[in-house]
């Protein structure tokens, strides 16, 4: 309760949610000063096949981006507080068996690799993990939609730059202007961010080639680490 005897408003989601609306705003601004500038430029000059790589890259990125924001991760309903957490579940997988713990939290025993997300508050199936980016988690039902927003991203991001040093190296005898100022904002912005794209895009690669989810990579690394460290 807040001071006199108001209820307290949760708010915890509002900073989330604004930073994924900026993620958002930030591609589609970054994208509309490309295509009014340096590729109107370039089409002027009768060199369409630069707006036609980009502009569906673009319209795929934006689309799973927006998806992602809204999408079902692959949540399970909560159980009933009547259920006991004390009973012991097993779940039979590939011939073989796997405890089902308890969650607190949604009152009842997890399937296998499922996980709690705390900044949710969701039990999500097949959880990979919880990206700010677009403030929702990664799981069972939108983790190809999150693969096919990597991909489109870091392809759109390349196209990008590859478009924008294309820009300035045809315009090098010419003075400085608007559209080489904005090509090479739009050049050093999607320099920038394909960076980490590219990172999390192999990060994804190596997981998914081992069969595992994001999350089980990184407890198995840090239970390796344990064994690893010497006591003392």
């Amino acid at each position: 309760m807040a001071p006199g005897g108001r209820p307290r408003v949760d708010c915890s989601w509002f900073r989330p949610s604004l930073f994924a609306s900026f993620v958002i705003i930030l591609l589609v601004m970054t994208s509309s000063a490309f295509f009014a500038y340096p590729c109107r430029w370039l089409v002027g000059r009768g060199e369409w096949a630069f707006v036609l790589v980009t502009g569906p890259l673009f319209l795929l990125s934006l689309w799973s981006l927006v998806s992602l924001n809204t999408s079902d991760p692959g949540i399970l309903h909560r159980g009933s507080v009547e259920q006991n957490p004390e009973a012991g579940h097993t779940a039979w997988m590939h011939n073989h068996a796997f405890q089902m713990p308890w969650c607190h939290q949604c009152n009842f025993h997890r399937p296998p690799r499922t996980l709690h997300c705390v900044t949710c508050n969701i039990c999500v199936e097949e959880f990979d993990h919880h990206s700010r980016w677009v403030n929702n988690c990664i799981g069972h039902r939108n983790f190809r939609l999150f693969l096919l927003l990597l991909v489109s991203l870091c392809l759109y991001l390349v196209a990008l730059v590859v478009t924008s040093v294309i820009f300035v190296v045809h315009t090098t005898d010419m003075a400085l202007s608007l559209d080489k100022i904005i090509a090479i904002i739009v050049a050093v912005l999607a320099t920038g961010t394909l960076l980490p794209v590219i990172f999390e895009l192999l990060v994804q690669a190596v997981a998914v080639s081992t069969a595992r989810r994001l999350y089980e990579v990184q407890v198995s690394r840090a239970e390796s680490l344990c064994r690893d460290t010497p006591l003392g």
